[in-house]
Order: structure tokens, then C-alpha cells, then sequence
């Protein structure tokens, strides 16, 4: 080998250990580093948000189950008070003297 080879080898030992060739890879790199750092941050945070709306989603859907049940229940409750048979009891509970029509309903016509 040449000495301009092994001068060169020299060089290139020292300033790995002295760690010039990583301050040089750093320095040249370092927009694309705090690109990628910048986008890492966003991602995580990204990450985060979805969750947290997940999260929100099941606490609405699950609200949402126990509204329709809810709901349900009501509608139970109201069809079967106003029956025609709950309605003639409630009436002869309340001592009240209505009566139901004998003579069937019926439309005047023009």
C-alpha cells in the first residue's frame, strides 16, 4: 500500500474516534432528522386522538343502547295505560261515571 492510502486509513480512524464523521452525518442529515422526528411527534399524537375518540365512540353507543331500552320501556307503559280496558278501570277507580258509546260512530257526508 501506498502511505497516501494508509495516511488516508489514519485520518479515517481518527475522526471516527474523535467522532468528527458522525458530527458531519448529523450536521448534513439534520433537516431530514427533525422531519422525521417532526413526524414521529405527529403520529403519536395522531395515535392518541384516535383513541380518545374510540374511547368517546363506545361511551355514545353504549349511552345509545340504554336510551332506545329506555324508550322502550316507555312506549310499554304508555301503550298498556291507554287501553280501552285500563282506561274503563281507572275511570270506575276514580268513581267518575263515563261510559262508553253504544251507538257506533258515524260520518256525515256533504
Amino acid at each position: 500500500m501506498s502511505t497516501e492510502t494508509k495516511k488516508k486509513k489514519e485520518n479515517l480512524v481518527r475522526s471516527l474516534f474523535r467522532g468528527d464523521i458522525l458530527e458531519e452525518i448529523v450536521i448534513k442529515q439534520f433537516y431530514l432528522m427533525a422531519l422525521i422526528v417532526t413526524l414521529i411527534v405527529v403520529l403519536i399524537s395522531n395515535d392518541y386522538y384516535c383513541k380518545k375518540k374510540l374511547l368517546e365512540i363506545d361511551d355514545l353507543k353504549t349511552t345509545l343502547t340504554d336510551v332506545k331500552y329506555e324508550n322502550l320501556i316507555i312506549l310499554t307503559e304508555l301503550t298498556s295505560i291507554g287501553r280501552q280496558s285500563q282506561i274503563k278501570e281507572r275511570l270506575k277507580q276514580n268513581n267518575m261515571e263515563l261510559t262508553s258509546p253504544t251507538t257506533p260512530a258515524f260520518e256525515i257526508k256533504k
